[in-house]
């Protein structure tokens, strides 16, 4: 809706001719969000569940600069979402679209988004249990005084807490746990908690999905890290290395395992054999009769501080003789012996 149009709407029925005046704060919101999606390509989705406007305007402050927050009812983003898609043509937004659910809003963004979601989410407000709330975490109440009065002790009674009176105040007996994790919490579990003073959760804005070019994806994808990503590619390379040797099929990622074989089984062959021999092969059979030597021809490594390192043990080739009665062939596979 552009800054041109009328902000009334005439609606004509027979014989009726009615006006819809659309308030000047929806056309001020629509012009401000269609500059937003006309200057940032991204933009985190977030849920501000228990997380208060005065938290929110502290954050436009300290974010200044670097993000820009935008929030409002879902029924009118939709409608400036879809209208904008219209004029421009971008129908990458109805991946947007399909985002605005709930209590959500926008935090636009030309710059690191991983580091921008986690400075979102370390900014947590600590906020005393509201009846009726989902609890968050497990909350308990530590055993000892309680700085209340005697007289009530039938407060406690009623939710079965075991108390005794201690120069003039109430205490805990022992530790209690009064909530668990995803349970309502009740009036009288409320009210006690704000007796004792005790504000056990902690509220920050989620980071609920991502919009970046025209793509949306769920925020959880920003924490897979390096390691895990090359850790599925191993694991993926050596299952497709795996089935390649089941299939008796050379690629290029069992070839070298199966040359590796191959020679590892010559060597064997070759030990077994004293009237022929070859460079490497004697390599091998010195190692094999004295590996203290071998060791000391090796580069020269620091010894620690707590003394001399022990020589490196030295792997024994596999003889013949504990083989199978197959023989591999240079890929792996097994071959009838003549």
């Amino acid at each position: 809706m552009s800054s041109e149009d009328s902000s009334e709407i005439q609606i004509v029925l027979p014989g009726v001719r009615l006006k819809r005046i659309i308030p000047q704060r929806k056309l001020d919101y629509a012009k401000k969000l269609r500059a937003m999606l006309e200057e940032y390509s991204t933009c985190l989705v977030v849920t501000v569940d228990n997380f208060g406007s005065r938290n929110i305007a502290e954050m436009r402050k300290d974010f200044r600069g670097r993000a820009r927050f935008l929030f409002g009812k879902n029924t009118l983003i939709r409608k400036i979402i879809r209208d904008f898609m219209k004029e421009t043509n971008n129908k990458g937004l109805n991946n947007l679209l399909d985002c605005v659910k709930g209590n959500c809003g926008f935090c636009f963004t030309k710059g690191s988004v991983n580091d921008l979601r986690r400075e979102i989410i370390n900014r947590k407000v600590q906020c005393p249990a509201k009846a009726g709330a989902i609890a968050p975490c497990d909350v308990n109440v530590p055993a000892g005084a309680t700085g209340m009065e005697p007289t009530q002790t039938t407060f406690f009674q009623s939710m079965n807490i075991a108390t005794r009176i201690n120069k003039g105040q109430i205490d805990i007996v022992d530790d209690v746990h009064l909530i668990k994790q995803g349970n309502k919490v009740g009036a009288s579990e409320a009210s006690l908690l704000m007796k004792l003073n005790i504000k056990p959760f902690y509220y920050s804005m989620k980071i609920r999905s991502v919009y970046e070019n025209g793509t949306a994806y769920d925020a959880s994808i920003l924490d897979i890290t390096g390691d895990q990503i090359a850790q599925s590619l191993y694991v993926a390379l050596h299952n497709v290395a795996a089935l390649c040797f089941s299939l008796n099929y050379p690629t290029i990622i069992n070839v070298p395992h199966s040359l590796m074989n191959a020679y590892k089984q010559v060597l064997s062959l070759g030990l077994s054999l004293e009237s022929y021999s070859w460079e490497q092969l004697e390599t091998v059979k010195t190692a094999l009769k004295n590996p203290g030597a071998f060791a000391a021809a090796a580069p020269a490594v620091a010894a620690p501080a707590g003394g001399p390192k022990a020589p490196p043990k030295v792997e024994e080739p596999p003889s013949p003789k504990q083989s199978s009665g197959k023989a591999k062939n240079m890929f792996g596979g097994d071959e009838d012996s003549d």
